[in-house]
């Protein structure tokens, strides 16, 4: 039988696991139900499954030759969200698989079940990596600690997009996802009375003043080719309507593709922060967290998977798709070997089912799933070959 002869024989099986995975999500650090769950499914197949001091796991099935490894992984946190839908199948606790790793799971079992079925014809073997923690970006650094990458000469991993058309396919060379980093500003003034600001610094103004000014670091510092977001997401400051407080605190993450300007964007930051300050006589402060670096496809294996969907579905299996300002730790897997990121259309306008990942309504079109488990097997056959 072929991939998609199997796929098609274990379609029931995928859509049940992302059920019941859907049903029983679990946030990041936290995910120690679904990790026994996983292990279970795995070893029920025969596949050597083996987890860690937290939570997570890595399974490996032998081909019938030794020496090359690929790898295939998986996000299996969910998120602390309150699922806002009539699923018969919705969440049973205060968490939601909203960006679909209940689906990626589902998809890396099901491919585990189709690659059982054909062991004795791999060209090597098959490395399973479920990650734990995608969410806050610690999860891939915890497995490639782990050894999850130990053998392994390549690697995919995919995403299902809830507002990209299902089943669709993309997966191109090149950047995909930006970085996603973290900064927190601390801004010192002195407080006054509102009728007296004179008497005081204040601390809004001088906030205000420098979320403008952070946005030349874009318009005149960088060039226009180079996209870069840097976005507020909470200013909080005072709590009496006539009273001019003395401190503001205020969070937000900056994007870019470009690893280069990446690294320069703190010193960046800093100085137009601390000198904006300066002019307004108040003290600003920034904490700056490296989360994530941008996910970049290595040409090769995106063009082995590229082929794996045509050969699949043909070229209309696939879609194009630009590069997307938000993050993902899958990054942090092809700083160590080859790595491609595919993501799969889970959206559906016919159906209503047209939401973005992290909404409390996110669902997608089943009809994805049976797809996504067959690009994940169909590139483990085809990158052995190579």
């Amino acid at each position: 039988m072929d991939i998609k002869d199997l796929t098609e024989k274990y379609e029931d099986y995928i859509v049940k696991m992302r059920r019941e995975f859907h049903q029983n999500p679990e946030p990041s650090w936290g995910e120690v139900w679904t990790t026994k769950r996983i292990k279970e499914e795995l070893e029920s197949m025969g596949i050597e499954a083996k987890t860690f001091d937290r939570t997570g796991l890595i399974g490996t099935l032998k081909g019938r030759k030794s020496g090359k490894m690929v790898g295939l992984r998986a996000d299996i946190d969910a998120l602390s969200i309150e699922e806002n839908t009539d699923l018969s199948f919705k969440s049973n606790n205060k968490f939601m698989h909203a960006c679909g790793h209940d689906c990626h799971i589902a998809m890396l079992l099901g491919a585990a079940k189709i690659l059982c079925e054909i062991k004795d014809e791999l060209d090597g073997d098959v490395r399973f990596i479920f990650e734990p923690s995608e969410e806050i970006a610690e999860g891939a650094k915890y497995m490639i600690k782990n050894g999850a990458l130990d053998g392994v000469s390549g690697i995919l991993g995919m995403h299902i997009w809830g507002n990209m058309e299902a089943p669709k396919i993309n997966i191109e060379k090149g950047p995909r996802m930006s970085s996603g980093d973290i900064f927190k500003i601390k801004v010192k003034g002195v407080t006054a009375h509102g009728s007296q600001p004179h008497s005081g610094v204040d601390a809004i103004v001088t906030a205000s003043a420098i979320v403008m000014n952070l946005q030349s670091i874009v318009s005149r510092e960088t060039n226009p080719l180079e996209p870069v977001v840097i976005s507020i997401g909470t200013i909080k400051g005072g709590d009496r309507f006539n009273i001019i407080p003395d401190e503001v605190v205020m969070e937000g993450s900056p994007r870019v593709f470009n690893l280069e300007l990446r690294n320069q964007l703190e010193e960046k930051m800093r100085r137009v922060i601390e000198n904006t300050a300066e002019v307004y006589r108040a003290k600003a402060e920034l904490e700056y967290i490296y989360a994530t670096i941008p996910t970049i496809n290595d040409a090769n294996i995106s063009k082995i998977g590229h082929d794996s969907v045509e050969k699949l579905y043909g070229e209309d299996g696939l879609i194009s798709m630009e590069k997307m300002t938000t993050c993902d730790d899958f990054c942090f897997y092809g700083q160590y070997v080859p790595a491609a990121y595919a993501f799969i259309g889970g959206g559906n306008k016919d159906k209503g089912l047209w939401y973005s990942n992290h909404s409390d309504k996110f669902d997608i079109d089943e009809a994805a799933l049976p797809r996504g488990a067959a690009l994940y097997a169909q590139f483990a056959v085809d990158f052995l070959k190579r």
